[in-house]
């Protein structure tokens, strides 16, 4: 139960400590705190990415990723384009039509993959949707159908919750968006078929890549089913019914920058030097922990998400409940505004098909003292704000 906040403070009185890097966006994410652009002096840059350099580099990232997630050593990964979005088109257009599907969707991403679904596939497929901080019936998913989902909601602040279970025995396949959890939360890789990533999100990577992960009975699926419609180029996974298993080893399907790759390779050492995935997740998790105290003592701001068990620990997502706001959308975008003006949180509002409120990205690459130091800001834009 929040308590009351303090008494409006004048608007002078802005707190003297400010943090030392504004950046809480929640895509593309704040870059990991010792990152320095002559950190990646090395990478391969005016020479093919098939030459031997750079398939090193290549493979070295699929499986510098294996390590630090943990994903099981038969398991596929892969480097694709077009970032989460390419991969998990990829993975649906591939894989989708065998048999009947369950499209569940709680935001505006895993909406964007039932319209992909049902209006662009045209595939038998049921609908199951939540509003903004709410989820679906979780228990009420039957899993002998191929099930789409996201695990972090990164524009509602609403993942599956620690207790969700996927059987192991399932007959469908798991299709999962994991673009703001992978390296946040730790993922049950048995029981995904498909999961796919970005590099912008929880490592602070940069944008146009995207990772595509395929368990065996996914393999099997693209060797023994071919959809009915036809795949362009830059979705083809099989040829001649087998796995092009070079797109796993690094032989990407078109030409990736090598500066990112050395960047996200900057990234991922950084996550073993922090303690790997547990380390990780325990920085995303005080971040968190640090927004949750400042919430609970205030009566004018909450959590979007409704269930505390489905609130996320990286796209942090709140909303303003004080009866004296007249405008909810425009009060969030003016406490927003004031946040970047004094270069205290940059790029926090939310998402535009989300309601009105702000989204602080609380992942890894965050440090837990610029979040503190940035809270009292937010209490005296709220009463700036307020009192205006």
């Amino acid at each position: 139960m929040a308590i009351n906040a303090p008494a409006s403070q004048p608007d002078t009185l802005k707190p003297s400590l400010k943090p030392r890097n504004p950046r809480f966006s929640s895509g593309p994410c704040a870059k990991p705190p010792t990152f320095d652009l002559a950190k990646l002096s090395d990478a391969p840059l005016g020479r093919s990415h098939r030459a031997a350099p750079g398939k090193a580099k290549l493979l070295e990232a699929i499986e510098t990723t294996r390590d630090v997630l943990g994903i099981p050593d038969d398991y596929k990964i892969g480097i694709v384009p077009a970032s989460d979005t390419g991969a998990y088109e990829m993975a649906m257009w591939n894989l989708l039509g065998e048999r009947h599907v369950e499209m569940l969707a709680w935001e505006s991403f895993g909406s964007g993959w039932v319209t992909d679904a049902l209006k662009q596939l045209k595939i038998d497929a049921t609908e199951k949707t939540a509003p903004y901080g709410e989820i679906v019936d979780l228990a009420g998913v039957n899993f002998d159908n191929d099930v789409c989902f996201t695990y972090n909601g990164t524009t509602s602040g609403v993942r599956v919750p620690a207790a969700f279970d996927i059987p192991a025995d399932r007959a469908g396949l798991t299709l999962c968006d994991a673009t703001s959890a992978a390296f946040a939360m730790d993922l049950p890789w048995d029981r995904l078929d498909v999961t796919t990533f970005s590099w912008q999100k929880v490592l602070g990577g940069e944008a146009a890549h995207g990772m595509l992960i395929l368990s065996p009975r996914a393999v099997e699926r693209l060797e023994s089913y071919t959809p009915p419609w036809p795949l362009p180029k830059i979705f083809r996974l099989t040829k001649g019914g087998k796995l092009i298993d070079g797109i796993f080893t690094g032989a990407t399907i078109n030409t990736p920058s090598m500066l990112c790759v050395e960047d996200y390779l900057f990234a991922l050492d950084w996550a073993k030097s922090v303690g790997g995935l547990k380390g990780m997740i325990a920085r995303a998790d005080a971040n968190t922990a640090a927004v949750t105290a400042f919430v609970e003592a205030r009566d004018w701001i909450d959590f979007l998400a409704v269930d505390p068990v489905t609130r996320s620990n990286t796209s942090v997502c709140l909303k303003f409940t004080d009866a004296r706001i007249a405008d909810g959308a425009a009060f969030a975008k003016a406490v927003a505004k004031r946040l970047a003006d004094d270069d205290i949180a940059l790029d926090i509002g939310a998402y535009r098909d989300a309601p009105a409120g702000l989204r602080i990205w609380c992942g890894a690459t965050v440090e837990t003292s610029d979040i503190e130091a940035m809270l009292p800001w937010l209490d005296h834009a709220f009463n700036a704000e307020l009192n205006a």
